[in-house]
């Protein structure tokens, strides 16, 4: 049996071995993380009404307990945000979307 030498992974100088693609985040002064920014998919798409029978598109803003997920998670405006809301809030009363998820309920 023979082995081979080669390590697999990045070198004692700190290059991996092949090209990645992938830039690295920016780091500010002290070497703390900068997270990427979040940004409205509604503003990105341009829509400019918030659908509750959109249910592919609104059914991504909630939680697998049923909660509208926040802003800040999410990434959305705070005028998407609203709308999101009351689309949501809609489509639970039309019975589009459940109120809580089944492993809840009693």
């Amino acid at each position: 049996m023979s082995f081979d030498n080669q390590r697999s992974g990045p070198s004692r100088d700190g290059q991996s071995g092949g090209d990645s693609g992938q830039e690295r985040r920016p780091r500010r002064p002290g070497g703390r993380y900068v997270p990427r920014r979040k940004v409205c998919l509604f503003c990105v798409d341009k829509v400019a009404y918030v659908d509750y029978k959109d249910l592919g598109r609104i059914g991504r803003y909630v939680s697998d307990r049923g909660k509208i997920e926040s802003r800040r998670k999410m990434g959305t405006c705070a005028r998407h945000q609203r709308g999101l809301a009351v689309a949501l809030k809609r489509a639970r009363h039309m019975a589009l979307l459940p109120y809580t998820s089944t492993h809840i309920r009693p």
